[in-house]
């Protein structure tokens, strides 16, 4: 893998040290040709030291190549250096390993299923004493986050994505009988427990609060109050509806500030990435909800097959079907929203990122209920993403094998293919860094468009990934992408009341 996310990787590996405070001096416990830890399908954190101090575990794509596969696997590696031990032998991606605070147990995340990125997350234990390996989460349908142990080893704490929450697990060790925590409210993560193995701090966010700090279910810090007072936040409200294959999906809607139910507004309808993800109850400075809504736009986001925290089926149903389920499920959910006294239907844009960009492509050669498009990141030829992709297991999966031995499913769901169908104005977003859907799909995309004459601009960043991250560059992407949506639909004047 010799470039990762927006890190060119040729020549380089990272190994894992130990540094003796004494004397300053580093020694480097993993000298053999991987990165320790792995840097792809990597978990929460993929290094831990043992109670006692003699023993670390860490996650290592221990094949020759690492680009096609996601065999990640637990090694033991003693204090002093010595032969790393493997602890599992599954072909998934095993990482996130945790000692127990008493020594007896050894955990992980695994899963199942060779070369799927996003199969179900299960916490395994291993005891120590005996090797012997259990499932603390069989029967579940859900994936676990991230996790700590209670300080008397005898519980875990779990984030778990929910319905479009994260809420917080307790599972009891060894009887690993489960039960909510913290939940029903926003994103719940970076736990902490207190020694009586009950009080929890943790970050909670919701649409309307960035992170603060809480302390068993009461807010403790106050860092963005003042930032907030002055906002009109609305609370994000969850709809549902049957989608695809007779399923109950759901979504999300926000109203804009000073919202009045007698008038008529614009939508931007969100689309998001993964294609394995979801829309969350959560404050992020990239596709903020509200900051869409600030320019008096009604925003509505779709967590349609193939999302997460709805179960492992739902969540398997997009691979091999990028434009079906998902396709049908957005276009239900739309019908939904249209149809909203104070949703003018005439005037409806949509944007989405990464997979979400690929389903604008998708989008503009199949419908045009859209007066204005953004693709941000999108995959416009699902061939050439094949090949100038990173992470090959990943398209491996999602098209049943490489463009050269299925290439009719490549083609069946390639936007590149209904592009003469294309007659809704563009903005598409891509950067020089995006090793993981290459600039070119951004700019064939933005090609075709012109020389098709649908009204398209380009946006550039040099200095950026996958993600636009730098301040300077956002607050660009932020004004470049309202100011494509105003000119198409024009929210500073909504209708008057029907």
């Amino acid at each position: 893998m010799w470039r990762h996310w927006d890190d060119w990787r040729a020549g380089k590996r990272q190994h894992l040290f130990v540094v003796t405070l004494a004397d300053g001096s580093a020694r480097d416990l993993t000298p053999v040709d991987h990165d320790v830890p792995t840097i792809a399908t990597s978990g929460d954190g993929d290094v831990s030291v043992a109670p006692d101090g003699r023993e670390i575990a860490v996650a290592m794509h221990g094949d020759s190549t690492v680009a096609d596969n996601t065999n990640v696997d637990i090694y033991l590696i003693p204090r002093d250096g010595g032969p790393m031990r493997q602890v599992t032998t599954a072909t998934g991606a095993d990482n996130t390993p945790r000692y127990s605070p008493d020594g007896k147990w050894l955990a992980y995340l695994s899963m199942e299923r060779a070369g799927f990125e996003a199969d179900r997350l299960r916490l395994m234990l291993v005891g120590r004493s005996d090797g012997r390996t259990v499932e603390a989460t069989a029967g579940w349908t859900l994936s676990i986050g991230s996790y700590t142990w209670c300080p008397d080893s005898k519980c875990i704490y779990a984030v778990v994505e929910e319905r479009g929450r994260d809420n917080i697990y307790r599972i009891d060790v060894p009887s690993f009988r489960r039960s909510v925590a913290v939940g029903n409210s926003g994103v719940n993560t970076d736990v902490s427990v207190a020694p009586d193995g009950k009080t929890l701090a943790y970050l909670h966010q919701s649409n309307t609060q960035p992170n603060e700090v809480w302390v068993s279910a009461r807010q403790l810090t106050h860092h963005n109050d003042q930032a907030l007072a002055s906002l009109d936040l609305r609370p994000l409200e969850q709809y549902g509806f049957v989608g695809a294959l007779g399923d109950s999906v759901f979504g999300w809607i926000l109203k804009p500030p000073a919202f009045d139910p007698a008038k008529r507004y614009p939508l931007v309808y969100l689309i998001h990435g993964g294609p394995q993800g979801a829309w969350t109850d959560y404050w992020g400075a990239r596709w903020n909800y509200a900051l869409f809504a600030s320019r008096g736009y009604v925003v509505a986001a779709v967590n349609f097959h193939g999302s997460t925290g709805y179960g492992q089926k739902f969540t398997d149903a997009i691979s091999q079907h990028w434009g079906d389920y998902p396709y049908e499920d957005l276009m239900k959910g739309l019908d939904v929203v249209a149809r909203l006294p104070y949703v003018d239907s005439t005037r409806m844009g949509a944007a989405g990122a990464s997979y979400g960009g690929y389903m604008i492509y998708w989008m503009a050669g199949h419908t045009t209920r859209f007066k204005t498009l953004v693709a941000h990141d999108g995959v416009f030829n699902a061939a050439s993403m094949a090949g100038t992709t990173e992470e090959l297991w990943f398209m491996d999966w999602e098209f049943g094998g490489t463009p050269y031995a299925n290439r009719a499913l490549y083609d069946k769901w390639s936007p590149l293919n209904f592009v003469q169908s294309w007659k809704t104005p563009i903005l598409i977003v891509h950067s020089q860094l995006d090793y993981r859907v290459d600039l070119s799909e951004g700019y064939q995309a933005f090609t075709a468009a012109k020389e098709l004459g649908v009204p398209a601009k380009f946006l550039y960043f040099p200095d950026e990934g996958h993600w636009v991250l730098k301040p300077r560059n956002r607050r660009l992407w932020w004004g470049t992408v309202l100011d494509w949506m105003d000119q198409y639909l024009k929210p500073q004047a909504p209708t008057g009341a029907r």
